[in-house]
Order: structure tokens, then C-alpha cells, then sequence
């Protein structure tokens, strides 16, 4: 690190649990995001303000108006934008010596493949069951940390499956496809805008923690938010030995 990173980062620096050498893994780190929206904004605005050195922000969607309310990597000059420019801007303003990569479209397949497999941590912000599978699937596939988060109206949820270890549970083991889960989004049911504030930061702290190799991540547990009176509520996620994704995921240190 140069003096003037030294200075910026001091505040980790001076951490017992982080140091310099965390600092660096930081700086050295590829983070995707899937989601550039309630979720996606503030995890992306304090992955960059901590150093994450690459930030690779996927959306394929516009600003709307109706997103200002709680999406604050966005600015209402910039309706109409596609949001992962306007949140590539954002994060750069904050942090101008960090990469951002603003992916415009809709990751599937092959693409997606190859964003999850360039990155150290995969950050699941979207809004739909069908992206949220299809990026777990490839986390799986490639052995990547994945770190869950969902707000609507006053509830949000986290979950941190952490695919380099043999125990960690995956999306499918919480959330099996087929399921009879009501899908809802925001544009109908409405949020509370701070909500997606607390869930996107503590998807940012996980992903630090991840990436930078302290703290104790919170793997295979979801994490549950009542925002209307602000409790906690934490169920142990195991590993499923008959989940369709990930029970012949290959051991570590034969992913392919």
C-alpha cells in the first residue's frame, strides 16, 4: 500500500482482527454484485469505501424515480441510467483508486458463469427466486462464498453460504426450487428504505469478512429482521445431503 491508501484504510489498519495484512487482501479482492438496488446500493457503497480493490456490479435495469427512496447509489439526474453505470459512478466517487466493472445486463449462463468465477465473493442483491438460483448454482459449481440478502416491506433475511468448505449449506438447501414460495417485490408489497440499509451493510461486513480471512462469518445460518421492532432471529441451516445442487459438488480443491 502507497501512503496515501495507508491513510484512507487506517481506520481497519488500526484493528487488532484486520492489520495491514487483511488491508491487502482487501485491496487485492474481486467482489460481484448481483443487483444494483436497495440491497446492492449500500452493500456496494461500503464494499468500495473498504477497499474491495474490484467491484464487479451487475444490473440490467434503469433508475426510476420510484427507486430514490431507498436505492442510494443513485441520484435523481441519473433517471433513466442504466443503474449499474450510475452505481459504477457512485462507488468511484467514493473510492476513485478501486476498479469498477458496470456489467448492463442480465447475468445467465455462460456470463454468469464467467462474473462468479472472476470473483473472490459473490453478493446475491437481486429481487427474483430464478436469478438467485441460477447464481447459486454457479457458485456451487465454482466453490464461491455467496452471501444472501432479501428486504421487503419491514422483514429482511441474510444467509452466508460459503461454498470452499465441505459443511456449507447452499441456497437451494434453504430455499428448494419447486417450492410453493410466494414471490414478492417491492414495486407491489412496498419497503421500508432503512431495511434494505441494515441487510445490504451486513452483506457488505459478511463479504469483508470473507474475503479479508477473519472475524467468523455466518455460515449456515439465517439471519431474520423484524424492522417494525427491531429483533433478530437466527435458524441453524445444515447442509441438505440430498439437495439437487449441491450434494456431488466436488471437494475442495477439485473444483472445475
Amino acid at each position: 500500500m502507497n501512503d496515501e491508501q495507508l491513510l484512507r484504510y487506517s481506520r481497519h489498519i488500526l484493528l487488532d482482527e484486520m492489520g495491514i495484512d487483511v488491508q491487502e487482501r482487501l485491496l487485492g479482492a474481486t467482489a460481484l454484485v448481483v443487483g444494483a438496488g436497495g440491497l446492492g446500493s449500500p452493500a456496494g457503497l461500503y464494499l468500495a469505501a473498504a477497499g474491495i480493490g474490484r467491484i464487479l456490479l451487475a444490473d440490467d435495469d434503469t433508475v426510476d424515480l420510484t427507486n430514490l427512496q431507498r436505492q442510494i447509489l443513485h441520484r435523481q439526474d441519473r433517471v433513466g441510467q442504466p443503474k449499474a453505470e450510475s452505481g459504477r459512478r457512485s462507488m468511484l466517487e467514493i473510492n476513485p483508486g478501486i476498479e469498477v466493472e458496470a456489467i448492463a445486463r442480465r447475468l445467465d449462463g455462460a456470463a454468469l458463469r464467467e462474473a462468479v468465477a472472476r470473483a473472490g465473493v459473490v453478493l446475491d442483491c437481486c429481487d427474483n427466486f430464478a436469478t438467485r438460483q441460477a447464481v447459486n448454482r454457479a457458485c456451487v459449481a465454482l466453490r464461491k462464498p455467496l452471501v444472501s440478502g432479501a428486504a421487503i416491506r419491514f422483514d429482511g433475511q441474510i444467509a452466508v453460504f460459503d461454498l470452499r468448505r465441505d459443511d456449507s449449506p447452499c441456497y437451494h438447501c434453504l430455499f428448494p426450487e419447486g417450492q410453493d414460495i410466494e414471490e414478492v417485490r417491492c414495486a407491489t408489497m412496498g419497503v421500508f428504505a432503512p431495511l434494505t440499509g441494515i441487510v445490504g451493510t451486513t452483506q457488505a461486513a459478511e463479504a469483508l469478512k470473507l474475503v479479508g480471512g477473519f472475524g467468523v462469518p455466518a455460515v449456515g445460518r439465517l439471519l431474520m429482521l423484524d424492522a417494525r421492532a427491531m429483533r433478530w432471529h437466527e435458524v441453524r441451516v445444515p447442509r441438505d445431503p440430498g439437495c439437487a445442487v449441491c450434494a456431488t459438488r466436488p471437494v475442495a480443491g477439485d473444483a472445475r
